[in-house]
């Protein structure tokens, strides 16, 4: 079973590079998409998602062209969640989560607090407020993937410039210590858990050509519970993807 996770940072901009051939060649069994700034109503190209054997489920945020997130998937799910049941955050559709036989897999899109302290605050009590979710949910679906953007960089090897990016939302000692938590609680790493070598990153900023000297932050993550641990075989950031300021991170599972 193949898992990617994508932040395309708009799903209608994504297609116009080309976007649904990319899909076509990875061929993935499911596809976690955030920020996908777009309802299915505004999409012309589902059918074409369709047509590569995909079943395609939208949670967009409220507020229109923002947030949001999707599941494309080539198995049927047993049932998909909508939502974590917190209005703050389904408003934003930051969270969709798929049930299958094997496991069950969310697709999350954790905020941004590089806009000013209102949303630092914000982002703080997402990641409070995830903990408690996800610390249920693992104990009714032990066999969890939670893949997305968690717009946090886990350790000093997972950003360019630790240095001077100390005090930076998405790199700061809160967030890196309820990261840590968070995987002592019951999850993998999976990037790290074949690969512990540094500048390996997921995101670039569009500014200072910064991409093409790979000065970036690795805050896309695919987390497997500790239960799925025998089951993980591959996993691999899929930089050569170039249709957003962030890549695809790749998850491979054996059942």
């Amino acid at each position: 079973m193949k898992i990617v996770t994508y932040n395309v940072n708009g799903i209608r901009a994504a297609m116009r590079k080309d976007w649904i051939n990319w899909l076509k060649d990875v061929n993935a069994d499911i596809i976690c998409l955030q920020e996908i700034k777009a309802s299915p109503d505004q999409l012309i190209d589902l059918l074409l998602i369709e047509s590569l054997g995909y079943e395609h489920y939208w949670f967009p945020a409220e507020k229109k062209g923002y947030s949001g997130t999707a599941i494309l998937t080539k198995r049927s799910p047993n049932h998909v969640e909508y939502g974590c049941g917190i209005e703050a955050y389904d408003r934003e559709g930051r969270i969709i989560r798929a049930d299958f036989d094997e496991l069950s897999v969310i697709s999350a899109y954790f905020p941004s607090g590089s806009s000013g302290d209102a949303r630092q605050d914000f982002k703080y009590q997402f990641l409070d407020d995830f903990r408690r979710y996800s610390d249920r949910l693992l104990t009714e679906y032990p066999n969890l993937v939670i893949s997305g953007d968690y717009n946090i960089c886990h350790r000093a090897i997972d950003i360019h410039n630790p240095k001077s990016n100390a005090k930076s939302s998405g790199f700061l000692p809160e967030e890196r210590m309820w990261m840590e938590s968070f995987i002592n609680s019951g999850y993998i790493d999976t990037f790290r858990h074949f690969h512990p070598e540094p500048h390996q990153y997921t995101w670039w900023s569009y500014r200072a050509n910064a991409r093409a000297k790979n000065l970036g932050w690795r805050i896309d993550y695919n987390m497997a519970s500790l239960a799925l641990e025998n089951n993980i075989k591959q996993a691999a950031i899929l930089a050569d993807a170039v249709h957003s300021d962030h890549c695809p991170v790749l998850l491979e599972l054996a059942f």
